[in-house]
């Protein structure tokens, strides 16, 4: 099946190196709530449950159990700064990180493009190839019809033959080339597709490639 020409950008999550730009770029955004957070004091709520039973008959009695509850607060220090500049290394990492994330993606961007620009230009020359293999074939055909009829030598035959052999040569050429461009296109993408390929129908097909000039002589 053809890859759409026309693709969503959230496809190239499926590519491994833009992913993981993005992971660390998540990842050094939390830091700097994580670093924020610290600069600022901290409240939570503790507890404790004891007991003062001596034998084991006494753990279920309830006058034996004490406990309490109560918050606790914890307030930072005079540091010297050095909780502010944890926050602004963090946002210095997180700049860094989003940069990345940035050219990796350009990056990504421009291999799809690339392989779309390439896949459209030679898909356009196999298209020219095709129509001239279709009159090199045509043009051999006269050929052998005039040999035939004893209006034109075997030369002639063989001029048209080979003719017709470089052309469907460089057809075939072509759509190999085709093929490797939409493998390109799919490595672009990140791949990640789980659609079985449909191979009842291969992309090239060998036809009129037999030995013409044999025929000829017959």
């Amino acid at each position: 099946m053809p890859l759409p020409t026309g693709v969503p950008a959230d496809l190239l999550t499926n590519r491994s190196d833009v992913a993981s730009a993005e992971r660390k770029l998540a990842q050094a955004t939390a830091k700097i709530g994580a670093a924020e957070a610290d600069r600022y004091p901290s409240i939570s709520l503790t507890g404790s449950v004891g007991t003062s039973a001596i034998r084991a008959g006494d753990l279920a009695k309830y006058s034996s159990v004490s406990w309490s509850v109560g918050p606790s607060i914890t307030v930072p220090v005079f540091d010297a700064g050095k909780r502010y500049a944890t926050v602004r290394i963090a946002e210095a990492q997180r700049d860094q990180a989003f940069a990345t994330f940035h050219s990796t993606l350009l990056s990504a961007l421009e291999d799809v493009e690339n392989a779309l620009v390439a896949l459209s230009r030679e898909k356009a020359r196999a298209g020219k190839l095709a129509e001239a293999a279709k009159n090199y074939r045509e043009a051999a055909r006269l050929s052998r019809s005039l040999f035939e009829t004893g209006s034109s030598n075997f030369l002639d035959v063989l001029d048209a033959e080979r003719s017709l052999y470089s052309a469907e040569d460089s057809l075939i050429q072509s759509q190999v080339a085709i093929a490797k461009y939409y493998v390109t296109l799919a490595k672009a993408l990140g791949g990640g597709w789980v659609d079985p390929v449909d191979a009842a129908t291969p992309l090239i097909v060998d036809a009129n490639t037999g030995p013409h000039a044999r025929e000829a002589l017959r």
